[in-house]
């Protein structure tokens, strides 16, 4: 079945496949090439039924073997050519999907807990062996060619800062995933904001705390393990990055509900969020499983509903399309460069899986209608300035201003 399968599939970029049998196969024309090599006589059954799942699977478990190009590579090919796919493919592949997405959805708190846990809570010294040296878990802002990851990241947090619009000391901030710490902490000691950070990993929470007692930011910076619902107070600012893909489309009322009821009368707010430009879906059965288990990627139809729902205004929308990707290809060549260490850290099945799960990524973003969207949210239609004159101002600022340091290591690892 795989056989016929590849022959439609592939017609850019060339597959070489070396079957079980021994007998070899070349779809498709030019660059990039790749082949692989597949070992069990059950393995190609299995990917050609559940491709989506069985492939990633497959190479995990040392059942596809890559014995020239990458698993990069690899996926490069079968997902640029899946992109060039007739549209109603697509939709009623989809359509299927999202008949049993809502049981995989389900994220009550307990369940929120545990999934975050799954992933963010593996070994700090994972993250430290394809992460910046400020540990942003999110999609960089490359806003200049040739910039370097680390500087990549810290537009990421001058691009956020200007559309908060911190245009007074002290005002309240809260970050609704705030990771290990770094973007909360720039913006207490920036912008001299009083801000809190809530996680659901416990190891996140440690270096966050760690870094802000280290950095002298105790005082105007804290990190709590606390759920968005369980939240009280309210906040002159309201940041999430990278937390919204984890949230569960069953509780998008829920979420900007609490948005609505934490925002001060004359706040704003900033999500930043993967997202679909395409029509709703459901999340990739192998990610789901393996890396973000309740996770999923949601249209932008799907997120502006929910906040017509709760009476906030959409002040501003950007869409960051391949940030992500060169984001992911930064992150996929500092994972190689270390793989080593990751193999002492867990095993070879936990390095494969790692390796598909970052170039699968990154190859979605470059040619599987992923990218990320920042929406900027109010309670008053004036509660920011009318221009976006102000974000670009606030950018130069920061960035040519006093407060540029350059990117800042973190102060523990």
């Amino acid at each position: 079945m795989l056989g016929p399968i590849l022959s439609r599939l592939v017609q850019h970029g060339t597959v070489t496949t070396i079957w079980p049998n021994g007998k070899t196969t070349v779809n498709g024309s030019g660059f990039p090439r790749a082949t692989i090599r597949l070992k069990g006589r059950l393995t190609s059954w299995r990917i050609a039924l559940n491709p989506e799942l069985a492939l990633g699977e497959a190479y995990m478990d040392g059942r596809l073997n890559v014995v020239s190009g990458t698993i990069a590579d690899v996926l490069e090919i079968l997902i640029s050519n899946m992109g060039r796919r007739p549209p109603g493919v697509t939709k009623a592949e989809r359509k299927a999907r999202r008949l049993v997405r809502a049981l995989s959805q389900f994220n009550p708190a307990g369940r929120a807990r545990k999934n975050v846990a799954h992933h963010y809570d593996l070994s700090g010294k994972l993250y430290d062996l394809f992460l910046d040296s400020d540990r942003q878990y999110s999609c960089a802002y490359f806003s200049e060619p040739k910039i370097s990851l680390e500087g990549a990241q810290l537009a990421k947090k001058r691009h956020i800062a200007a559309k908060l619009n911190l245009e007074r000391p002290g005002l309240k901030v809260l970050d609704v995933g705030s990771g290990w710490g770094g973007l909360a902490l720039d913006l207490a000691r920036d912008s001299k904001a009083d801000v809190l950070g809530i996680t659901l990993s416990t190891e996140q929470l440690t270096m966050a705390n760690t870094r802000a007692q280290s950095a002298g930011l105790s005082e105007r910076c804290r990190f709590e393990l606390k759920d968005y619902r369980a939240v009280k107070g309210e906040f002159d600012r309201i940041v999430s990055v990278g937390m919204f893909e984890h949230v569960g489309v069953n509780y998008y009322d829920a979420f900007f509900a609490k948005i609505a009821e934490l925002l001060k009368p004359d706040g704003a707010a900033l999500l930043h969020t993967i997202g679909r430009t395409d029509s709703p879906g459901a999340t990739n059965p192998w990610i789901a499983k393996y890396i973000f288990p309740g996770g999923y990627t949601p249209s932008l139809s799907e997120v502006t509903a929910a906040i017509e729902r709760h009476g906030l205004y959409i002040t501003d929308v950007e869409v960051l399309r391949l940030h992500y990707a060169e984001t992911l290809k930064e992150w996929r060549l500092r994972f190689w460069r270390n793989r080593a260490k990751a193999a002492t850290l867990y095993d070879e099945r936990f390095c494969r899986m790692w390796e598909f799960y970052l170039a699968g990524a990154e190859m979605s973003f470059r040619y599987d209608h992923l990218v990320v969207f920042q929406i900027q949210l109010a309670k008053q239609v004036d509660a920011l300035p009318v221009t976006r004159d102000y974000m670009l101002e606030s950018e130069r600022t920061m960035r040519f201003g006093a407060i540029d340091r350059g990117p800042r290591a973190h102060e523990a690892a």
